[in-house]
């Protein structure tokens, strides 16, 4: 399985300045990978074009060929640092985590999430707890690959680790891609077989 962005450029609508410029990335299922840079420098919108957000740029977007899909569920799914920014407030967990998926109760239990929370809204659970159901959401059966920006910054230790762990695991198991965005480096060298450096694909 391949995701290959081909000659990525982008700038903001009303910038005057490329904040990306001719990016060429191939990634696979053979490797976890990571990508490092500076903060600002333009990796979490790089993600996101990866990830079918942003339709409005240069080059290509292709998922073993094809381009991704536009209405459709995406097969290349993204998490957010921050997983409160990407979750109705209004919604209850259990409609926020079904509205991707049914997760089993074995899956539930490895990534540490309570039932109790279900009935609880956005607001009412930590940024760990949160991120426990963002990461699940993402890890919808018909996810391809897995693009996580920052996932366990805002984290403690031990949450870093379970989660990390339980995500490695599907990973494996179902032969997924995996990128991995960090300014961990003692993370990524701990879980990643090779590093991209952002500063070495920007054409800028």
């Amino acid at each position: 399985m391949e995701l290959k962005a081909t000659n990525i450029s982008f700038k903001y609508p009303l910038a005057k300045e490329y904040l990306l410029k001719d990016i060429n990335i191939h990634l696979d299922n053979n490797k976890i990978m990571g990508l490092v840079g500076d903060s600002g420098v333009g990796k979490s919108t790089l993600c996101e074009i990866l990830s079918g957000y942003y339709p409005n740029f240069e080059g290509s977007v292709e998922l073993d060929g094809q381009k991704l899909p536009e209405k459709e569920f995406c097969p290349v799914q993204l998490i957010y640092q921050h997983p409160e920014k990407v979750m109705n407030p209004k919604w209850k967990m259990k409609d926020v985590l079904e509205e991707s998926w049914n997760v089993d109760d074995q899956l539930l239990s490895d990534f540490g999430i309570q039932k109790s929370w279900f009935t609880r809204f956005p607001q009412e659970l930590s940024g760990g707890e949160l991120q426990r159901f963002s990461v699940l959401r993402a890890l919808n059966p018909k996810t391809k690959f897995l693009i996580a920006d920052e996932m366990t910054t805002m984290l403690d230790a031990i949450t870093q680790v379970q989660i990390l762990d339980a995500v490695l695991k599907i990973v494996k198991q179902r032969k997924m891609g995996f990128l991995l965005v960090s300014h961990d480096m003692d993370l990524v060298n701990t879980i990643c077989d090779d590093v991209i450096y952002f500063n070495d694909i920007n054409g800028i």
